[in-house]
């Protein structure tokens, strides 16, 4: 089994896009019986003559009744080449979140368009989306290509828009696929149907999107979630950190720095239930232990010495807001940053994304559901944090209702006039 690959899907309504992902599972073989014998059956009862491959992933009785996606759902699948987690989200413009949500852990974007409809605002919005969690890679992929007669001048003129738009955004590596979903021309299998293109198909673009950074590339992050002190006769003086390697590398012998405290001190063994350790990569779960006595607790960061987050209590990022209450200026809230959580006071709201122009506008008002802007925000304690261009695990952070425990919104430290566009349509 190859690596792993995190991906992110989103369309605008009846691009296919439920048919697309349902292909692609149904031809890795990644459906079991019972899942294809139900799918038969309700086909059936629709008077369909074939498997409706949809709703292989419309998983929710109300998507079915409705015929829309209304949720954000994970699959998983896989290839000799490489495993997949893909997030499958709606396409509804009042769903903004639930893509922010889907998007913001994924290596690549895949971006569908109806090729009747070519580059829609939806799809410009996604692209926005996109480019504002930092995902490094989209795919745009060209549906319903039957329905246009497998035009290569149609599919040539929506690449050309999306990928002029996408350069505008910042985005680097967009690779355009035409397909047929219904019929899997260009998914798994080579279309015969559309001789003209000698591009990869859909599955294949995905086994080759590099998803490999060098972790010596970043600087250690290491969220503390557990002291552990067994207090046994076997190890009496044992104090060990368990977390996660969020970024970088943990090496036995490297110096690490506290924050927010800013102590220093040096890695002295990495355990792990298999036994030590004497590096540990990013994702892997491990126990940490210190040269020295340190005053370390959940919700403490150890970072690289040399290369540390920085420490402040004045935080300032751009946010998606997921919940339908608000807060106004001045209101308590939690922020949550890795493991710490610290309570904090909404400062200012700043600025605004407008959604359907993609302008950048004054905004001083709450946020309301799904709106994407700029907010200041005045913090009890010390906070340490990353910009989030550089560090995406310990540059995100919630808002959380101080009362309830309501996640109120997502966030980046991350200038909002960072995403300004080259306007290209």
């Amino acid at each position: 089994m190859g690596d792993l690959l995190r991906l992110a899907t989103a369309g605008s309504v009846d691009d296919g896009k439920s048919t697309l992902v349902g292909r692609l599972l149904y031809d890795t073989k990644s459906v079991l019986a019972d899942q294809l014998a139900a799918v038969d059956r309700v086909s059936r009862e629709r008077g369909l003559t074939g498997p409706d491959l949809a709703l292989l992933t419309d998983g929710l009785r109300a998507e079915r009744e409705q015929g829309i996606t209304i949720d954000v759902a994970y699959r998983y699948f896989s290839t000799p080449t490489r495993s997949f987690i893909l997030a499958d989200t709606p396409g509804h413009v009042q769903y903004t979140r639930n893509m922010v949500t889907g998007a913001s852990t994924a290596e690549l974007a895949v971006v569908l368009v109806d090729a009747r409809n070519g580059v829609v605002e939806q799809t410009r919005r996604h692209a926005t989306v996109a480019a504002l969690l930092g995902v490094p890679h989209v795919a745009l992929a060209v549906n319903k290509m039957d329905l246009v007669d497998f035009d290569e001048a149609v599919f040539d003129s929506i690449a050309k828009e999306f990928e002029a738009y996408a350069v505008g955004l910042g985005i680097r590596d967009v690779v355009a696929v035409p397909l047929s979903a219904l019929d899997g021309d260009n998914v798994v299998e080579r279309s015969l149907r559309m001789p003209w293109y000698s591009g990869p198909t859909f599955l294949e673009h995905l086994e080759a999107v590099p998803v490999f950074v060098n972790p010596g590339d970043e600087a250690l992050r290491f969220p503390v979630q557990y002291v552990i002190r067994p207090q046994s006769a076997e190890y009496p003086d044992y104090r060990g950190y368990a977390g996660h390697v969020a970024s970088g590398v943990a090496k036995v012998g490297d110096q690490v720095v506290v924050q927010p405290a800013g102590r220093v001190t040096t890695i002295t063994g990495i355990d792990t239930f298999d036994g030590p350790l004497d590096e540990a990569l990013p994702g892997r779960s491990v126990t940490l232990r210190l040269a020295d006595d340190v005053d370390i607790s959940r919700g403490d960061l150890l970072s690289a010495a040399d290369d540390a987050a920085e420490v402040t209590q004045d935080l300032k990022g751009t946010v998606c807001w997921l919940a339908e209450q608000t807060v106004s200026v001045r209101s308590r809230v939690l922020v949550k940053s890795g493991t710490r959580t610290v309570r904090a006071l909404v400062q200012s709201f700043n600025e605004r994304l407008d959604i359907d122009s993609l302008d950048i506008v004054p905004h001083v008002e709450p946020f309301a559901l799904n709106e994407i802007g700029s907010v200041t925000l005045r913090l009890a304690e010390p906070l340490p944090i990353d910009d989030y261009r550089t560090h995406r695990h310990s540059g995100a952070f919630l808002i959380i209702d101080e009362a309830d425990g309501t996640t109120l919104a997502a966030g980046m430290v991350l200038a909002l006039d960072e995403l300004r566009t080259a306007r290209c349509l």
